[in-house]
């Protein structure tokens, strides 16, 4: 990832109601939520949340698809995942226990639990 688009993404997220938008609609998964139950959702008006939607779709962290008339909104867990990497990705010069409060806070995130370790197969020549 480049500086520019992270910053773009941080800056996207560095506002209440862009915040609140996005964690919405990471709760509500890859199925999304349409334009106007997002506005009711949470309280702000069309044009202004229609600003928002934009910013956060321009900085790559939500999709968006026409269904008719409506327009449903979905977060990228993948933008949000290559951000933490970014941000993440020389922390610790060496040390791993810098990291470790990262890795712990990830493995309490209620949404994610740690997958269940499988036993791999080598690979067949």
């Amino acid at each position: 990832m480049e500086s520019s688009a992270a910053i773009d993404r941080l800056s996207a997220l560095a506002q209440p109601s862009r915040l609140a938008v996005f964690r919405l609609l990471v709760r509500a998964g890859p199925e999304g939520i349409p334009a106007g139950e997002i506005a009711a959702a949470v309280g702000l008006a069309p044009n202004t949340l229609s600003a928002q939607l934009t910013i956060l779709v321009q900085a790559g962290l939500l999709s968006s698809a026409r269904e008719g008339r409506v327009i449903r909104y979905a977060a990228r867990p993948d933008a949000l995942s290559e951000l933490i990497v970014y941000l993440m990705e020389d922390c610790c010069g060496g040390r791993p226990e810098i990291c470790q409060p990262v890795q712990e806070a990830a493995a309490r995130a209620t949404c994610c639990p740690p997958a269940k370790s499988r036993s791999r197969r080598p690979l067949r020549a």
